[in-house]
């Protein structure tokens, strides 16, 4: 959930082997390992932080999105079944 509207849903398994929205890469990312071993890529979010009191137009996320493409910045996703039982509100999915 990122300014009160739903990113990416799906079972926690299914989250942290496929995370498919930018925000939830993001979040991911950031989470300490339990097997330091693993190297994964870190994503560092840049951009404005948006007021929740006037959300952006289109994508809510769309402010701090390393993917995000002129449709990001008009129209809001909506929350659909990319594969069963996984929902990603993301005009790139």
């Amino acid at each position: 959930m990122y300014m009160g509207r739903i990113m990416e849903l799906a079972s926690s398994k299914e989250i942290v082997k496929n995370p498919l929205h930018p925000y939830t890469e993001a979040l991911y990312s950031a989470a300490l390992e339990v097997k330091p071993t693993i190297n994964k890529k870190r994503v560092i979010l840049k951009g404005t932080l948006p007021s929740p009191i006037n959300p952006p137009r289109g994508c809510r996320f769309n402010t701090r999105c390393y993917k995000a493409k002129e449709k990001c910045f008009k129209e809001t996703p909506e929350l659909r079944e990319i594969k069963n039982g996984h929902y990603v509100a993301c005009h790139l999915v």
